[in-house]
């Protein structure tokens, strides 16, 4: 039976949430962990996303995932059987970005969300959190088909799991749309409004902030907001909003299924970069502090950073130039390195040992990134059996 329901708003495979991620798991006496893939499983690139999600638990979070492929409800037979036995020995199961509805399709009137509570914990975030209420917002219908705002009936394990009657709402805070509203997963306040009409008497929503998850423990009958957001609770147009570190007390029992607390516990709040982008500025900030210094090591260092930044990124399922703004910066910082002359050579040294370190790994995209980006700054790298040398070229020009 499950005993932790964790709903992530976003950010679900970035550095954001491997906080998270690990105390979860280590909460957890066994370590069967599975990726059910159905929310994308209508994607092209599906295998790939699994890919980098697998990755990213192993890499960032420590922690073998295997797949469950459920990408369109199986027949009977073998190619059903696969999937369930492994959700059935399972004890965390984990499903994130994709559409809401498609998932919907493939899971309902299946054997599949009674068995998903029985896992010890349940991790759903962006699309597939969506699908935890009693209704579910058809994201891509209305947002980007224009369809008029509806509700799709929602698996509703939110009720079943906790006793309150409840529509799930990630990516709450979202900003994306600048001027034009596209809060509480791109609904924005007057389709929420129109829609919030439309649901029971007594229905809470809960709303979880991008890079935010909140984390119901049922045994001990709490509900704890963590990330860089906060969690809201709205019924009939209020709204009650709870910041990282709150920790509220779950009401199972509840008639009227609220689990708002007057006065939570908070625990200290960390905030976490929200985006390479953001990791990628911090970064440039710092090495211009440092340039200016004339701190070579503080230099080199911030390039480093920054590379690792990028790469632990990779896994992230958020479309957006946010990796090539970090890739820019990263090659700007090496041209600058390399246009600094005969007084660059502790820089460009460093910087070629991490070419090499990228091709040591296989990793001949980052490689050639930094070669270029050296030429460019007027280095030349050349590859001979005794290793990498080279050279400062005229500038000129």
């Amino acid at each position: 039976m499950t005993k932790l329901l964790v709903i992530m708003g976003s950010g679900e495979t970035t550095p954001t949430m491997i906080k998270p991620h690990r105390r979860i798991f280590e909460s957890l006496p066994g370590d069967s962990a599975v990726l059910l893939d159905t929310p994308y499983g209508f994607q092209l690139n599906a295998d790939e996303i699994s890919a980098r999600t697998v990755a990213y638990f192993a890499q960032s979070v420590g922690r073998l995932v295997k797949v469950a492929s459920w990408r369109a409800t199986p027949p009977a037979g073998l190619e059903r059987e696969r999937p369930l036995t492994a959700l059935r020995s399972a004890n965390w199961v984990f499903a994130g970005p994709g559409s809401p509805t498609y998932a919907l399709r493939q899971w309902r009137d299946t054997e599949l969300p009674s068995m998903l509570t029985e896992a010890e914990a349940l991790v759903f975030a962006s699309a597939a959190a969506l699908t935890l209420g009693s209704h579910t917002i058809p994201v891509y219908e209305i947002y980007k088909a224009g369809l008029d705002p509806y509700w799709e009936p929602g698996l509703n394990l939110f009720e079943q799991l906790t006793g309150v009657p409840a529509v799930v709402i990630p990516h709450y805070d979202n900003a994306e749309g600048g001027h034009h509203d596209t809060r509480f997963c791109y609904l924005g306040e007057p389709r929420l409004s129109y829609l919030e009409r439309q649901l029971p008497e007594g229905t809470l929503i809960v709303g979880v902030d991008e890079h935010t998850a909140l984390i119901c423990d049922l045994e001990a009958g709490t509900a704890t907001v963590v990330g860089n957001g906060g969690l809201t609770l709205r019924r009939q147009g209020e709204s009650v909003r709870h910041e990282t570190g709150a920790v509220l007390p779950l009401t199972l029992d509840s008639p009227t299924g609220t689990f708002i607390s007057a006065v939570p516990v908070i625990d200290e709040p960390v905030h976490e970069a929200a985006s390479v982008r953001e990791v990628a500025d911090a970064w440039a900030k710092r090495f211009d502090e440092c340039l200016g210094a004339q701190d070579v090591d503080g230099c080199v260092s911030s390039i480093l950073e920054l590379e690792q930044a990028i790469t632990e990124w990779t896994a992230d399922t958020n479309v957006s130039d946010d990796a090539d703004h970090a890739r820019g910066i990263l090659r700007g910082m090496i041209v600058r390195v390399g246009a600094l002359g005969s007084g660059a050579v502790p820089f460009v040294s460093q910087l070629v040992q991490l070419r090499e370190q990228a091709r040591e790994r296989k990793d001949f995209a980052a490689a050639d990134q930094i070669r270029v980006a050296l030429a460019n700054g007027g280095v030349e790298v050349r590859d001979t059996p005794d290793g990498p040398q080279w050279t400062i070229t005229d500038l000129a020009g």
